[in-house]
């Protein structure tokens, strides 16, 4: 069943514009009409790494807390899942347009080896969703001088 009722008025105030890569761009991530539970799988996602840590930042907006999932498998890799329910509908209501999508995602990002996994700190703040994820120190080769005999 689909919240999107189809109507030929015309609507002034549509910014639905043609784009010749939008096929594409669908082919690769599903959109909210493609099924009943779309994935908002492209969750976007910026990995930066500072001197102490890899930070990752999710753009989450309208996801609790409780919907989203951050863990560490197989040692290394970092997932980053989640669900954002869709919207009760009543019967009553009269959709115009649905453009915000609901569904699962997950994202899985391998960690280089100095990170800390075991120290990995996330928190959810209006909307976005940070993964601080600790470095090692880097270990400085140690040089020994070794004395020339003759």
């Amino acid at each position: 069943m689909s919240l999107v009722r189809r109507s030929s008025v015309f609507d002034p105030f549509s910014l639905d514009l043609w784009d010749p890569f939008d096929s594409m761009f669908r082919s690769v991530v599903p959109s909210a009409g493609d099924s009943e539970t779309a994935a908002f799988a492209s969750a976007r996602i910026d990995w930066k790494e500072t001197p102490e840590a890899h930070v990752f930042k999710a753009d989450l907006p309208g996801v609790k807390k409780e919907e989203v999932k951050v863990e560490v498998e197989d040692g290394n890799v970092l997932v980053i899942s989640g669900q954002r329910s869709r919207e009760e509908e009543d019967k009553n209501d009269r959709w115009h347009r649905v453009e915000r999508s609901s569904g699962q995602f997950k994202r899985r990002f391998r960690l280089p080896e100095n990170a800390k996994v075991d120290q990995v700190k996330a928190g959810l703040e209006n909307g976005v969703l940070t993964v601080t994820v600790p470095k090692a120190e880097e270990k400085k080769p140690e040089v020994k001088s070794i004395q020339i005999s003759g």
